[in-house]
Protein backbone atom coordinates (compact mmCIF):
# COMPACT_ATOMS: atom_id res chain seq x y z
CA UNK A 1 0.00 0.00 0.00
CA UNK A 2 1.32 3.44 -0.93
CA UNK A 3 1.78 6.05 1.80
CA UNK A 4 -0.93 8.30 0.33
CA UNK A 5 -3.46 5.48 0.30
CA UNK A 6 -2.58 4.53 3.87
CA UNK A 7 -3.01 8.13 5.04
CA UNK A 8 -6.37 8.36 3.32
CA UNK A 9 -7.47 5.23 5.14
CA UNK A 10 -6.27 6.65 8.46
CA UNK A 11 -8.16 9.89 7.78
CA UNK A 12 -11.34 7.90 7.05
CA UNK A 13 -11.00 6.02 10.34
CA UNK A 14 -10.51 9.28 12.24
CA UNK A 15 -13.43 11.05 10.53
CA UNK A 16 -15.73 8.14 11.42
CA UNK A 17 -15.44 9.38 15.02
CA UNK A 18 -12.88 6.93 16.30
CA UNK A 19 -9.69 7.75 18.15
CA UNK A 20 -6.69 5.72 17.05
CA UNK A 21 -3.47 4.51 18.61
CA UNK A 22 -0.12 4.29 16.87
CA UNK A 23 0.37 0.66 17.89
CA UNK A 24 -3.05 -0.37 16.53
CA UNK A 25 -2.49 1.39 13.20
CA UNK A 26 0.96 -0.17 12.83
CA UNK A 27 -0.59 -3.63 13.18
CA UNK A 28 -3.51 -2.81 10.90
CA UNK A 29 -1.30 -1.56 8.04
CA UNK A 30 1.64 -3.85 8.81
CA UNK A 31 4.17 -1.03 9.02
CA UNK A 32 6.44 0.29 11.75
CA UNK A 33 5.20 2.66 14.47
CA UNK A 34 7.66 5.31 13.24
CA UNK A 35 5.97 5.16 9.82
CA UNK A 36 2.56 5.69 11.42
CA UNK A 37 3.89 8.62 13.44
CA UNK A 38 5.07 10.24 10.21
CA UNK A 39 1.64 9.65 8.69
CA UNK A 40 -0.09 11.25 11.68
CA UNK A 41 2.30 14.20 11.57
CA UNK A 42 1.49 14.77 7.89
CA UNK A 43 -2.26 14.52 8.54
CA UNK A 44 -2.02 16.92 11.49
CA UNK A 45 -0.21 19.45 9.28
CA UNK A 46 -3.19 19.21 6.90
CA UNK A 47 -5.59 19.92 9.77
CA UNK A 48 -7.28 16.52 9.52
CA UNK A 49 -6.45 15.29 13.01
CA UNK A 50 -4.86 16.19 16.32
CA UNK A 51 -2.07 14.00 17.58
CA UNK A 52 -2.38 12.80 21.16
CA UNK A 53 -0.03 10.88 23.41
CA UNK A 54 0.29 7.59 21.52
CA UNK A 55 -2.40 8.26 18.93
CA UNK A 56 -4.71 10.80 17.30
CA UNK A 57 -8.29 12.10 17.21
CA UNK A 58 -10.49 14.10 14.84
CA UNK A 59 -9.36 17.74 14.79
CA UNK A 60 -12.99 18.94 14.77
CA UNK A 61 -13.79 17.52 18.22
CA UNK A 62 -14.15 20.79 20.13
CA UNK A 63 -14.51 19.13 23.53
CA UNK A 64 -11.26 17.16 23.26
CA UNK A 65 -8.61 18.16 25.75
CA UNK A 66 -5.03 17.00 26.15
CA UNK A 67 -3.79 16.12 29.62
CA UNK A 68 -1.50 18.54 31.50
CA UNK A 69 1.54 16.38 30.76
CA UNK A 70 0.67 16.18 27.04
CA UNK A 71 0.19 19.96 26.84
CA UNK A 72 3.46 20.53 28.67
CA UNK A 73 5.38 18.74 25.93
CA UNK A 74 3.98 20.95 23.16
CA UNK A 75 5.47 24.34 22.17
CA UNK A 76 7.76 24.51 25.20
CA UNK A 77 10.07 27.20 23.82
CA UNK A 78 7.12 29.29 22.63
CA UNK A 79 5.50 29.10 26.06
CA UNK A 80 8.75 30.02 27.77
CA UNK A 81 9.05 33.06 25.49
CA UNK A 82 5.47 34.08 26.28
CA UNK A 83 6.04 33.56 30.00
CA UNK A 84 9.07 35.85 30.08
CA UNK A 85 7.23 38.61 28.22
CA UNK A 86 4.15 38.34 30.44
CA UNK A 87 6.24 38.35 33.61
CA UNK A 88 7.81 41.67 32.54
CA UNK A 89 4.38 43.31 32.91
CA UNK A 90 4.26 42.48 36.62
CA UNK A 91 5.35 45.44 38.75
CA UNK A 92 6.41 45.74 42.40
CA UNK A 93 3.36 45.66 44.63
CA UNK A 94 0.98 44.28 41.97
CA UNK A 95 -1.94 42.01 42.72
CA UNK A 96 -2.31 39.45 39.94
CA UNK A 97 -4.12 36.29 38.92
CA UNK A 98 -2.30 33.37 37.33
CA UNK A 99 -4.70 30.97 35.65
CA UNK A 100 -3.89 27.25 35.72
CA UNK A 101 -2.02 26.10 32.63
CA UNK A 102 1.24 25.13 30.99
CA UNK A 103 1.90 28.66 29.71
CA UNK A 104 1.12 30.53 32.92
CA UNK A 105 3.60 28.37 34.84
CA UNK A 106 6.37 30.07 32.83
CA UNK A 107 5.06 33.44 33.97
CA UNK A 108 5.38 32.33 37.59
CA UNK A 109 8.96 31.18 36.97
CA UNK A 110 10.00 34.54 35.49
CA UNK A 111 8.46 37.16 37.79
CA UNK A 112 11.22 39.35 39.27
CA UNK A 113 8.98 42.03 40.83
CA UNK A 114 8.85 42.27 44.62
CA UNK A 115 5.95 42.27 47.07
CA UNK A 116 3.55 40.70 44.57
CA UNK A 117 0.26 39.10 45.63
CA UNK A 118 -0.62 36.17 43.39
CA UNK A 119 -4.00 34.46 43.29
CA UNK A 120 -4.01 31.15 41.46
CA UNK A 121 -6.21 28.13 40.87
CA UNK A 122 -3.19 26.06 39.80
CA UNK A 123 -1.94 23.35 42.12
CA UNK A 124 1.42 23.31 40.33
CA UNK A 125 1.95 27.08 40.36
CA UNK A 126 1.02 27.33 44.03
CA UNK A 127 3.54 24.62 44.88
CA UNK A 128 6.28 26.22 42.74
CA UNK A 129 5.82 29.62 44.41
CA UNK A 130 5.35 28.39 47.97
CA UNK A 131 9.00 28.99 48.98
CA UNK A 132 9.38 32.44 47.41
CA UNK A 133 9.32 35.21 50.02
CA UNK A 134 8.74 37.90 47.38
CA UNK A 135 5.20 36.67 46.83
CA UNK A 136 2.07 36.28 48.88
CA UNK A 137 0.26 33.36 47.27
CA UNK A 138 -3.49 32.89 47.63
CA UNK A 139 -4.88 29.55 46.42
CA UNK A 140 -8.54 29.49 45.44
CA UNK A 141 -9.34 26.03 46.71
CA UNK A 142 -11.97 23.94 44.96
CA UNK A 143 -12.13 20.65 43.11
CA UNK A 144 -8.95 19.53 41.32
CA UNK A 145 -9.39 18.67 37.65
CA UNK A 146 -6.86 15.90 37.16
CA UNK A 147 -6.60 16.66 33.43
CA UNK A 148 -5.31 20.23 33.91
CA UNK A 149 -4.37 20.42 37.63
CA UNK A 150 -6.81 23.35 37.90
CA UNK A 151 -8.97 24.08 40.94
CA UNK A 152 -12.56 24.66 39.83
CA UNK A 153 -16.15 24.76 41.07
CA UNK A 154 -18.21 26.88 43.44
CA UNK A 155 -15.50 27.19 46.09
CA UNK A 156 -12.95 28.52 43.58
CA UNK A 157 -15.46 31.02 42.19
CA UNK A 158 -16.54 32.16 45.65
CA UNK A 159 -12.94 32.86 46.65
CA UNK A 160 -12.15 34.71 43.41
CA UNK A 161 -15.17 37.00 43.82
CA UNK A 162 -13.72 38.32 47.10
CA UNK A 163 -10.97 40.16 45.23
CA UNK A 164 -10.26 42.93 42.73
CA UNK A 165 -6.81 42.65 41.13
CA UNK A 166 -4.52 44.68 38.90
CA UNK A 167 -3.84 42.04 36.24
CA UNK A 168 -5.06 38.62 35.17
CA UNK A 169 -3.07 36.24 32.98
CA UNK A 170 -5.39 33.74 31.35
CA UNK A 171 -4.67 30.72 29.15
CA UNK A 172 -7.02 29.23 26.53
CA UNK A 173 -7.23 26.52 23.88
CA UNK A 174 -8.63 28.71 21.14
CA UNK A 175 -8.88 32.38 20.19
CA UNK A 176 -10.89 33.72 17.28
CA UNK A 177 -12.23 37.18 16.45
CA UNK A 178 -15.52 35.61 15.37
CA UNK A 179 -15.98 33.00 18.13
CA UNK A 180 -14.02 34.55 20.98
CA UNK A 181 -11.77 32.88 23.53
CA UNK A 182 -12.62 29.25 24.22
CA UNK A 183 -11.60 26.17 26.21
CA UNK A 184 -12.88 22.57 26.16
CA UNK A 185 -14.17 22.55 29.76
CA UNK A 186 -17.31 24.47 30.76
CA UNK A 187 -16.34 24.48 34.44
CA UNK A 188 -12.89 25.91 33.66
CA UNK A 189 -14.41 28.50 31.32
CA UNK A 190 -16.54 29.78 34.22
CA UNK A 191 -13.45 30.22 36.41
CA UNK A 192 -11.51 31.99 33.67
CA UNK A 193 -14.47 34.31 33.02
CA UNK A 194 -14.59 35.25 36.70
CA UNK A 195 -10.86 35.99 36.67
CA UNK A 196 -11.38 38.37 33.76
CA UNK A 197 -14.33 40.08 35.46
CA UNK A 198 -12.39 40.94 38.64
CA UNK A 199 -9.27 42.29 36.88
CA UNK A 200 -8.38 45.81 35.75
CA UNK A 201 -6.12 44.55 32.95
CA UNK A 202 -6.70 41.26 31.12
CA UNK A 203 -3.87 39.37 29.41
CA UNK A 204 -4.46 36.33 27.23
CA UNK A 205 -1.31 34.19 26.98
CA UNK A 206 -1.47 31.73 24.08
CA UNK A 207 1.03 30.23 21.66
CA UNK A 208 0.43 30.81 17.95
CA UNK A 209 -1.19 27.39 17.40
CA UNK A 210 -4.27 28.61 19.32
CA UNK A 211 -5.26 31.30 16.80
CA UNK A 212 -8.39 30.57 14.75
CA UNK A 213 -9.06 27.49 16.89
CA UNK A 214 -12.50 27.05 18.48
CA UNK A 215 -13.26 24.70 21.35
CA UNK A 216 -16.42 23.86 23.26
CA UNK A 217 -16.80 26.46 26.04
CA UNK A 218 -16.91 30.24 25.60
CA UNK A 219 -14.80 32.30 27.99
CA UNK A 220 -15.11 35.84 26.64
CA UNK A 221 -15.10 37.96 23.51
CA UNK A 222 -11.70 39.10 22.31
CA UNK A 223 -12.86 42.68 22.93
CA UNK A 224 -12.84 41.88 26.66
CA UNK A 225 -9.05 41.54 26.53
CA UNK A 226 -6.46 44.28 26.88
CA UNK A 227 -3.45 42.27 25.71
CA UNK A 228 -2.69 39.08 23.83
CA UNK A 229 0.84 37.81 24.37
CA UNK A 230 2.00 35.19 21.87
CA UNK A 231 5.13 33.92 20.14
CA UNK A 232 4.07 34.98 16.62
CA UNK A 233 1.13 36.24 14.60
CA UNK A 234 0.67 37.33 10.99
CA UNK A 235 0.61 41.05 10.25
CA UNK A 236 -2.93 40.75 8.87
CA UNK A 237 -4.16 39.04 12.03
CA UNK A 238 -2.37 41.55 14.22
CA UNK A 239 -4.07 44.47 12.45
CA UNK A 240 -7.49 42.85 12.87
CA UNK A 241 -7.01 42.45 16.62
CA UNK A 242 -5.54 45.92 17.02
CA UNK A 243 -8.61 47.40 15.29
CA UNK A 244 -10.57 46.04 18.27
CA UNK A 245 -8.29 47.87 20.72
CA UNK A 246 -6.25 44.82 21.73
CA UNK A 247 -2.51 45.17 22.23
CA UNK A 248 -0.64 42.30 20.55
CA UNK A 249 2.74 41.51 22.09
CA UNK A 250 5.13 39.02 20.48
CA UNK A 251 8.67 37.92 21.20
CA UNK A 252 11.46 36.03 19.56
CA UNK A 253 11.57 32.34 20.43
CA UNK A 254 15.08 31.21 21.28
CA UNK A 255 16.23 28.08 19.48
CA UNK A 256 19.10 25.76 20.28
Amino acid sequence: MFAEERRNRIAQIIKSGKSVRVSELAKLFEVSESTIRRDLRELENLGILKRTHGGAIDSSLTSFELSFDEKEEKFKKEKECIGKIAASFVRDGDTIILDAGTTTKYIAQNIVAKNVTIITNSVNIANDLSNNDNFEVIVTGGIIRTKTKALVGDIAQMVLRQFRVDKAFIGANGVSIKYGVTTPSLIEAMIKRTMIEISKERFLVVDSSKFDQVTFSFICSVEDLDYIITDSISEDQKREYEKLGINIITGKVMTD
